[in-house]
């Protein structure tokens, strides 16, 4: 048995052998005595039937006391740890929750943070475009208006040179040849070439 069996063992019996002489003492109105009254007998007696009572208790009713008393103990220290398995559990669980919340709130971050540079790279880029465009059709203007120019002063000098040969074919009173046309041409253009450079100084 155990530590805790003899201990309740003890207990019962120091209970019995407490109540026994209650038992054996005569009775409070001064009648019969009680059945225990006397000497040395007597306490051989009681002795004899305290020990049968404490066989008969060890051998039927403690047993299934203790028996009892041992499956409390186990379960109650059975709970005790499942309480404690639980709690060890809970906490680890609450650990791992709140790092999956850290590392959520970590990676929402690195989105945000993410999301705003390429923003950023988006604009710049497109700024950029957006000048390069710019600048390559303010660059086609201008090429387009220095061909225009080109086109229309060349047709100006045509036209200079045409109406230069008819004028002076009417005041000669003749047809030019094919060499004085040319050469006709070519005087007219340099006077009006030398006079638009005057012009423009």
């Amino acid at each position: 048995m155990t530590p805790r069996t003899h201990a309740a063992l003890i207990a019962a019996a120091a209970a019995l052998g407490g109540a026994l002489p209650a038992l054996a003492a005569p009775a409070a109105d001064g009648h019969a005595p009680g059945i225990f009254e006397g000497g040395l007998g007597n306490a051989i007696v009681q002795m004899i039937i305290f020990g049968a009572v404490v066989l008969i208790l060890g051998r039927t009713a403690w047993p299934m006391i203790i028996r009892t008393l041992n499956e409390r103990e186990k379960s109650i220290r059975e709970s005790i740890e499942s309480a404690h398995r639980r709690n060890d559990e809970a906490a680890a669980l609450l650990k791992k929750h709140q790092e999956l919340i850290d590392k959520a709130r970590a990676d929402a971050t690195a989105i945000v943070e993410e999301g705003r540079r390429d923003g950023e790279d988006t604009r710049r880029r497109m700024a950029d475009e957006a000048r390069r465009e710019a600048d390559e059709t303010v660059a086609r203007a201008k090429r387009e208006i220095e061909l225009a120019t080109q086109a229309a002063v060349k047709e100006l000098y045509d036209r200079t040179a045409e109406l230069s040969v008819q004028i002076a074919g009417g005041i000669v009173g003749k047809a030019l040849s094919p060499d004085d046309h040319r050469a006709l041409v070519a005087q007219s253009i340099e006077r009006m070439t030398a006079a638009r450079r005057a012009g423009s100084n």
